[in-house]
């Protein structure tokens, strides 16, 4: 059952992409003049979008492969050269990097195929292609790493692969975001045609790999295979002169790296008494469950440094709002402004579930092989998930609360909207929260190699869901009486008392629904876990 439900959400998304490029590339196709530098113009996009995707999961699997791996001291114990092992971990690495990529990209390929009307030389082109990109990424990412770990010293190798793959996902979305996609719903970008169709067409590097790429699927779709085949070759021939570079690289300093991981590492962030005289007026067990969970979030480097990271991204959310055109939009700016704040909601609190996900749901599958501790401490289980429930909760409740109120203020909403976001979002956080905790308990994972990956399991599949779920099940429920509140007041009309009582019933529901959030989680949670440690 959790293979089947994990396959049909996969399938369900994969042919919502194919519906949507289909539709997307066949509207693009009708377009005269412009429509295929459109169409063109997106290839190029999801092209370098791939690649970037593809090079910034390298970077973080090909570290972890090569020189995190708990079994990495057995397999190196082992009469095997190191450019071997190297070979092995490398290629377990490209596929473990680059498989979703390479799956999530084929509907739109196979659209282009459609729509196109192209034959069997596009589909072999783009199976070159996708290959041909991912071992480029993998194969650079490893070059990347591998100088880095012999210049950088050894106790300090991970916080600074960390931050380069933060500071390099956050550079990127920053110079997409600087592009102002918002432009394409203001009429007067449309008033220079000319420098439109100019823009489309610039291209790109003739040195950067996805450049090959474009030209030979473009050659493809045009009906030139020969002309096709040799960009595609190209590509290749580079892919091939990498992996040659990347084996002898590893036969001369792979081990070397490898030895230097092994010294002891250096936290960026020193232990401090903090916890300790923060929960001073809670009880004793209470009070060293809470230390010990700040202690522990502070002490792994992949954990806290990832709070640079979600800075930014509340920098740019906001940002976004701050730059929206509203008084162009042909719908009155109040309308507007309202609806946009009532939407943001629902967009806010799936922002936080994602972060929820990341960060509260393995809060016990983090505890790995020492969790006999909190078994064997004088404590219960069940107040070992609350405490984890309060730690998580207050900061991401402030996050919540933050990103609503001062989108609220860019977008200039009433008052009777800033109210009713704040209490929804101070209502429907426990919950999420609750899920993530509960659901993490639930399903555990003591024994993954980065307790991170536990969101990618059914568990975490299930907490995705059930949190998507109760947020819009809360959002629909609200929706019908802010409509009849904003409209009555707008309107300057009374409320009926079948308004008020449909009012009353739908926020009962919603807070019955929130409170039940909480309860049933963290009670399933804890009996399972419980279970389990017995």
């Amino acid at each position: 059952m959790k293979y089947l439900l994990i396959s049909t959400i996969g399938l369900v998304f994969w042919a919502g992409l194919f519906a949507i490029s289909l539709r997307v590339l066949s509207y693009f196709k009708g377009i005269e003049d412009i429509g295929d530098i459109l169409a063109l113009k997106l290839l190029s996009m999801m092209l370098i979008t791939s690649f970037v995707l593809l090079i910034f999961s390298s970077i973080l699997t090909s570290l972890s492969k090569l020189y995190l791996s708990r079994d990495l001291l057995l397999v190196h114990s082992l009469p095997v050269s190191s450019h071997k092992i190297f070979t092995a971990r490398w290629i377990d690495s490209t596929v473990d990097s680059s498989w979703m990529v390479i799956i999530y990209t084929l509907p739109v390929f196979i659209s282009y195929g459609i729509v196109y009307r192209s034959g069997f030389f596009f589909y072999l082109d783009i199976f070159l292609i996708l290959m041909s990109l991912s071992i480029t990424a993998s194969a650079l990412s490893s070059i990347l790493v591998m100088s880095a770990v012999i210049v950088v010293p050894a106790s300090r190798m991970r916080s600074v692969f960390i931050f380069i793959s933060l500071f390099f996902f956050v550079v990127l979305y920053i110079a997409i975001r600087f592009l102002k996609p918002e432009l394409l719903v203001d009429p007067e970008i449309f008033d220079s045609v000319l420098v439109y169709i100019t823009a489309l067409k610039t291209p790109s590097s003739i040195f950067l790999p996805t450049t090959w790429a474009f030209d030979s699927i473009k050659a493809v779709l045009s009906g030139s295979v020969t002309d096709g085949m040799f960009h595609a070759f190209i590509s290749m021939s580079f892919t091939g002169t990498l992996v040659f570079v990347i084996i002898i690289m590893a036969d001369s300093i792979y081990f070397k790296g490898f030895s230097k991981t092994q010294s002891a590492q250096v936290r960026l962030i020193k232990q401090s008494s903090l916890g300790s005289n923060l929960f001073k007026i809670l009880p004793s067990q209470v009070r060293a469950l809470a230390v010990k969970e700040i202690k522990t979030f502070f002490r792994d480097q992949t954990q806290w440094s990832q709070l640079f990271l979600i800075a930014a991204l509340v920098v740019i959310y906001i940002y976004n709002f701050n730059v929206l055109p509203i008084e162009k939009s042909p719908i009155k700016t109040i309308y507007l402004q309202n609806l946009l704040s009532f939407l943001n909601m629902g967009l806010a609190l799936f922002v936080l579930t994602a972060i929820t996900g990341r960060f509260a749901y393995p809060a016990v599958s983090s505890e790995r092989n020492a969790f006999w501790i909190v078994k064997a401490a004088p404590g219960t289980i069940k107040k070992f998930l609350w405490v984890k429930f309060f730690i998580y909760y207050f900061p991401l409740l402030i996050l919540a609360e933050i990103l609503i109120i001062f989108t609220n203020i860019l977008l200039n909403v009433t008052a009777f909207m800033m109210i009713l976001s704040i209490v929804t979002v101070f209502f429907l956080v426990p919950g999420i929260v609750a899920m993530g905790i509960g659901l993490g308990a639930a399903y555990p994972d003591f024994k993954a190699e980065n307790p991170t990956q536990t969101v990618t399991s059914f568990g975490g599949l299930v907490f995705m869901i059930l949190c998507a779920g109760y947020i819009g099940i809360v959002i629909i429920l609200e929706a019908g009486p802010v409509y009849s509140i904003f409209m009555a007041k707008i309107n300057r009309q009374a409320l009926s008392m079948l308004n008020w009582l449909w009012i009353t019933a739908s926020f009962s529901i919603a807070f019955t629904l929130s409170i039940l959030a909480i309860i049933i989680p963290m009670n399933f949670g804890e009996k399972k876990l419980s279970k389990l440690s017995t």
